[in-house]
């Protein structure tokens, strides 16, 4: 089980602290939520602060875009430091669009994600299976930490991953939202393989609660 702790969460007034105990955690990733305010309703970290925390971790840096226009910023983050970038099927909605982003990404070569919001209907990543190398599955609306989880998400893992299984693919599944040990134990037994926590974990003891996650 990967677990990308979501510095949406940090405390910025502890930021070397809480990267130090991070740092120290079994947490093999970090994952790093960018909002532009008009794809959703919020407005987080760009470019420059990407780079900030590459310079404060050697984990693998996850880059969640919940913006518009993902193929002009991709590159963008990426020579920020990204090892991972996953976009919106909503942002785009365009099934050649997306493919030629994906394989972009991993011409640039970086991991490549697609997610959907809770309410969109999880056979719209039925056409792009082979495409990517995860798919991210939101348990609570994106645009804001601290929601509560969204139990119908624990079925949607569990029908992605049988669509996998059965094309052989060894594609990470990731959800985000309101991820704790309880829906954590639930996300995994369904079949997801990263889970990001932020509240969970930066609230909390970072290392005991990055362990109560594995």
């Amino acid at each position: 089980m990967i677990i990308a702790p979501s510095v949406l969460s940090v405390d910025y007034s502890h930021l070397s602290e809480q990267m130090k105990e991070l740092n120290e955690s079994d947490a093999q990733w970090i994952h790093y939520d960018v909002m532009d305010g008009h794809f959703v309703p919020n407005l987080t970290f760009g470019p420059d602060i990407l780079k900030g925390f590459r310079k404060l971790s050697d984990r693998f840096l996850d880059v969640h875009l919940m913006i518009t226009d993902p193929i002009y910023y991709s590159d963008i983050f990426i020579d920020a430091g990204a090892d991972g970038i996953t976009f919106h099927e909503e942002a785009l909605l365009d099934e050649e669009k997306i493919r030629s982003l994906a394989k972009h990404l991993r011409l640039r070569g970086i991991q490549a994600g697609l997610s959907i919001k809770p309410k969109t209907d999880l056979d719209k990543l039925k056409p792009y299976l082979e495409d990517f190398d995860l798919f991210l599955i939101m348990s609570v609306e994106p645009g804001f930490g601290g929601q509560k989880f969204m139990p119908d998400s624990i079925e949607r893992v569990r029908t992605l991953r049988s669509w996998l299984d059965e094309l052989h693919l060894n594609t990470h599944i990731e959800v985000d939202g309101g991820i704790n040990a309880e829906t954590g134990k639930l996300i995994k037994e369904a079949g997801a393989d990263v889970l990001v926590a932020g509240s969970y974990v930066f609230k909390n003891n970072i290392k005991e609660a990055v362990a109560s996650l594995e």
